[in-house]
């Protein structure tokens, strides 16, 4: 069976008891056939062991339960943790068999926090390369005396997208995103603030010692993927599609951290960019709701 729309971001919420109902009503009405679990964000703590392995538990069981409506991506523990890391993963994918994992822009709190490329967590990188696995990438603040600008702005608005746009820009500037080319990262939100500062990155960055030219920084942001969820206004389209291509353009809801008017109000404003590019009827938009995440997933 050809699956027409898959929503590659889908929060799985505090998984309440009626989650996988909550979540098929809203998917039916979408129009979506499949969606893939994940939790953007987990406390990265020595103490979440125990809650990791729970979420990546109930997620394995939504999917045994809904086989061809739901798929998950597992989380991790804190980085920091190798052993504790590589087990999880194999359990995932061994056993649980998880589509890949969801990683935060940093793991830690306050400045004990660490990006997600720092070079201790490398040996995590190199399993996660062994495995060619997919890795979507979700922002997430790092605790500070200036947490966001009021309360109109809050962390989803201010924080989110730009810490994934750092965290991305520190995979490529260290040279994890070239070091470890068989991970496919998926960026949400259409990378934050990526598209537009990526460029800033490339000019200057190799004047503060990275190693990499321009072209080659240039090169490694264009090889993430992009999630639609929250951002699928038309600039932003524009934005991305002209930067790295509509191949890497994958739907996203984040259903249900938002209400499904603010998921249908931006999938309005995709289908109707996706109308501009059409050269068959339909292609553009079946390359982002399914055909573009089944090929990084190979289903």
């Amino acid at each position: 069976m050809q699956l027409k729309k898959i929503d590659l971001a889908s929060d799985g919420g505090h998984l309440l008891p009626t989650y996988p109902d909550v979540s098929l009503a809203f998917m039916d009405k979408a129009g979506i056939d499949m969606a893939i679990l994940s939790f953007p964000e987990l406390p990265s703590n020595d103490s979440n062991k125990e809650l990791i392995s729970a979420r990546n538990q109930e997620m394995a069981a939504i999917c045994d339960l809904h086989p061809t409506r739901f798929a998950f991506f597992a989380s991790l523990p804190h980085l920091a943790d190798t052993e504790g890391c590589l087990q999880v993963i194999a359990h995932a994918f061994d056993c649980l068999h998880a589509q890949g994992v969801a990683l935060p822009s940093s793991c830690g709190v306050g400045p004990d926090a660490l990006y997600i490329a720092d070079k201790a967590f490398a040996p995590v990188w190199e399993e996660l390369d062994r495995r060619r696995a997919v890795v979507h990438l979700h922002g997430t603040q790092t605790p500070s005396s200036t947490p966001y600008p009021g309360p109109f702005l809050g962390i989803p608005i201010t924080e989110v997208p730009n810490e994934t746009y750092k965290a991305a820009a520190h995979l490529v500037v260290t040279g994890f995103k070239r070091k470890y080319p068989n991970v496919k990262i998926i960026l949400a939100h259409l990378g934050g603030s990526m598209p537009y500062l990526a460029a800033r990155v490339a000019a200057l960055s190799p004047y503060m010692g990275c190693p990499l030219t321009p072209d080659e920084i240039t090169e490694d942001f264009k090889s993430f993927y992009f999630d639609t969820a929250l951002s699928a206004s038309y600039v932003n389209l524009q934005a991305i599609e002209t930067f790295a291509g509509w191949d890497r353009v994958v739907y996203g809801s984040d259903f249900p951290a938002v209400p499904s008017e603010t998921i249908q109000w931006y999938d309005d404003h995709l289908d109707s960019f996706a109308e501009t590019k059409e050269r068959k009827p339909g292609e553009s938009l079946h390359a982002v709701h399914a055909g573009n995440i089944a090929r990084i997933l190979q289903k």
